[in-house]
């Protein structure tokens, strides 16, 4: 156990997986906004570094790699010949010629396999960083150490600001959220700074304010199944149809303009507070599947399970769904069901 984890398990955190962190606090009512503290190991980085990675990476991935400037990082996803996502992820550009890839853990050496096969063409490196902490702020703003300077324009989500090893990243939601990257070297003593005025709880809830934003992450158990729709990344600005080709345009920009995606990502309740397998099918009053879990995180309170799940557009809020004999409701998503392009998104 490396001194990061270790001062974790130190602070009450409980390492339950490779993806999970709990803490006391997780137990109890937080009150209204408190300032929280969260490791986020579901969570990891794969760097691509050199003089071609900007090229190489804007044959790969749905965004314009010119938008990732060092203060707007965005989303992007990566597609088989087929359209489908192999990963999805958030772009920083950390250096002249370096791109961080944010991404679920399980998918970061999936993809630098993936990536691998066309690097050899570049004058690229492909690196799992494994000695970087991410660590999630949010609620309330505790006060953050000198050198991590908030993102700016403060309004507007998935920008970053970077100073020296730390970078910073806004995240949407009810409150403000922020994902902090930096050195496991340092993470202890960044942590211990923010501490006196946070709570530290487990990465559960994060997760749920990712539901909550109608965000989805895709993991290993999703990969090579969705197209990019399936899960709204258009409508996040996760796809820029202004640039050239890439792999899996083709196929992408078809069920765009042809209408021709049949499911759409959903959030939703579920009754009872015990979590859901990913994959578990949807049925409507006829008994018919009618789509499937694709998140599911058990609420602060434990009552219901918070979900998000990706569901034929068929189905409306009326519809009587359940999964097994568990009553599931639809929410309303807190975006458009349009295409936003990233290119307006920049220019704001």
């Amino acid at each position: 156990m490396n001194d990061w984890l270790a001062h974790l398990t130190a602070a009450g955190g409980r390492q339950v997986d490779e993806r999970l962190w709990q803490f006391p606090q997780d137990d109890s009512p937080l009150g209204a906004t408190p300032s929280c503290l969260s490791p986020l190991s579901h969570l990891g980085i794969l760097e691509c570094d050199g003089p071609d990675a900007a090229r190489f990476l804007q044959g790969q991935t749905s965004a314009n790699v010119e938008h990732a400037n060092g203060e707007f990082a965005p989303l992007t996803t990566f597609c088989t010949p087929k359209g489908r996502m192999i990963a999805n992820s958030e772009l920083l550009k950390v250096g002249a010629e370096r791109y961080w890839l944010l991404l679920d853990i399980s998918l970061v050496a999936p993809l630098a396999t993936q990536l691998g096969k066309y690097a050899p063409f570049y004058k690229v490196t492909l690196n799992p960083r494994d000695d970087l902490a991410l660590i999630g702020v949010f609620g309330t703003m505790p006060s953050l150490p000198d050198e991590a300077q908030l993102p700016a324009p403060s309004d507007i989500d998935w920008h970053m600001s970077q100073q020296d090893d730390t970078v910073l990243v806004r995240h949407p939601g009810a409150g403000s959220r922020l994902l902090m990257i930096l050195p496991q070297a340092r993470a202890v003593s960044i942590w211990n700074q923010m501490q006196p005025n946070a709570i530290a709880v487990g990465n559960a809830s994060w997760q749920r304010a990712d539901i909550d934003a109608g965000v989805a992450w895709l993991t290993a158990t999703h990969s090579d199944s969705l197209l990019p729709q399936m899960i709204n990344w258009e409508a996040l600005g996760g796809i820029s149809f202004r640039k050239g080709c890439y792999t899996g345009q083709e196929i992408v920009a078809r069920a765009h303009f042809r209408g021709q995606v049949k499911k759409r990502l959903q959030i939703a309740a579920l009754e009872g507070g015990t979590a859901v397998e990913i994959g578990s099918e949807i049925r409507n009053a006829e008994g018919k599947r009618v789509g499937e879990v694709f998140q599911a995180t058990p609420a602060g309170d434990a009552a219901v399970c918070d979900l998000l799940v990706v569901l034929n557009t068929s189905e409306s809020e009326e519809s009587r769904l359940v999964v097994g004999d568990r009553k599931l409701t639809l929410r309303e998503l807190p975006y458009p069901l349009e295409r936003l392009d990233p290119e307006s998104v920049v220019a704001a």
